[in-house]
């Protein structure tokens, strides 16, 4: 699946997520809230090995969320629209203004504080509603833009999983992860020499989920340590045989268990905390802001090109869309924080944040079309 048809689709995907959402808010907050919040800490698995039901939805079906992620990854760097560097700059220059920008706002905030931790929660962007919300706004938005922004988002999920790697790795057990490292050197090998069966790639990227679970790196990273492995010629097969189940039925159950947010007059007066703020404007003013002055930039300095169809006005409105957060966000969320609250009360600002972010992007990009109507 390439990034122009990635681009096209989203629609549905991004409905199913806002419908579950609403479904699984509505439930927390009137009848059976306690009850649904319990059931997914029960835990379900071995002596050896037990994980909650949330859990086993965020270390499990997660990492093949990431492995679609770090196929498409791949494959637009080899042979895609990142593969040519000179169409890639642009991007590629955006996505980082448009991660730089909400940590700094999350760190103005919160320096000092018990919530710096969380300085990337605002930074990620979420594919799905991200490129639902330009399907939805069809010919209203240009088509080279939307490549834009799928591109921008691949950049971004890229970023946001070094950043998981890296920053969200508490302490690490060495045999753990010298063993992960050795299943990922044979699966390398099978790639290199060309071996093609798959089942043989997927029984190894099995044992190598479990071997980083228990290392003490995130689980998810596996994913996309497989993905960097697969053959490049089945990518594209192995894509569009994964990319309905993920978007249908993996994003929607982590949009279930993952948004149980309690919503009283306590949460909402926390909507004005440093922690609270700096998500939302975060993600509200730090994306529009990052990635129009960076795309702005680039341009200037040559170094990328924004297409000769798209209005400054265009590419902010691009920029607010890229501050739906949600998915990754709430990811990094339960990555960031051990306090029920402080989670708690992220997720509803990301939630909060990413809302104002599309109806800002859309209602530019409406506005714009309507101008340019009248004007015909």
């Amino acid at each position: 699946m390439s990034v122009k048809e990635l681009s096209e689709s989203g629609k549905l995907s991004g409905m199913l997520l806002l419908l579950f959402t609403i479904i699984s808010i509505g439930i927390t907050n009137t009848f059976g809230g306690e009850s649904y919040i319990n059931f997914f800490q029960k835990k379900l698995g071995f002596d050896f090995f037990s994980k909650t039901i949330e859990h086993w939805v965020n270390d499990g079906l997660m990492a093949v969320f990431f492995f679609l992620i770090g196929l498409e990854i791949k494959r637009e760097i080899l042979v895609g629209e990142l593969s040519n560097v000179k169409s890639a700059m642009l991007p590629v220059i955006a996505a980082i203004g448009g991660v730089l920008f909400p940590a700094m706002i999350f760190y103005s905030f919160n320096s000092g504080t018990e919530y710096i931790n969380g300085w990337a929660i605002p930074t990620a962007t979420d594919i799905a509603f991200s490129l639902g919300i330009l399907a939805l706004l069809g010919d209203k938005v240009p088509y080279s833009l939307k490549i834009f922004l799928t591109a921008l988002a691949i950049i971004d999920d890229l970023i946001a999983i070094l950043i998981i790697a890296f920053i969200y790795t508490s302490s690490l057990n060495m045999m753990y992860l010298y063993s992960a490292l050795l299943i990922f050197s044979v699966l390398i090998l099978l790639s290199k020499y060309k071996v093609k069966n798959l089942n043989i790639y997927y029984l190894l990227g099995v044992v190598l989920w479990f071997l980083i679970l228990k290392s003490g790196v995130h689980a998810t990273i596996a994913g996309v340590m497989l993905a960097l492995t697969i053959p490049l010629n089945s990518i594209e097969k192995i894509e569009h045989s994964i990319h309905k189940p993920v978007n249908y039925f993996i994003l929607p159950i982590f949009a279930l268990v993952n948004t149980a947010i309690l919503i009283d007059s306590a949460a909402i007066k926390e909507l004005s905390s440093s922690l609270s703020l700096g998500i939302i404007l975060g993600l509200f003013i730090g994306k529009a802001a990052g990635i129009t002055l960076f795309s702005f930039l680039a341009d200037k300095l040559k170094i990328g090109k924004i297409p000769e169809d798209v209005k400054i006005l265009q590419l902010l409105s691009v920029g607010f869309v890229a501050g739906i957060g949600f998915t990754m966000s709430i990811f990094i969320t339960n990555l960031s924080f051990d306090n029920s609250l402080f989670i708690n009360e992220s997720k509803l600002a990301v939630l909060l944040g990413s809302l104002i972010s599309a109806l800002t992007g859309a209602l530019l990009f409406l506005a714009k079309s309507g101008k340019r109507h009248i004007n015909n």
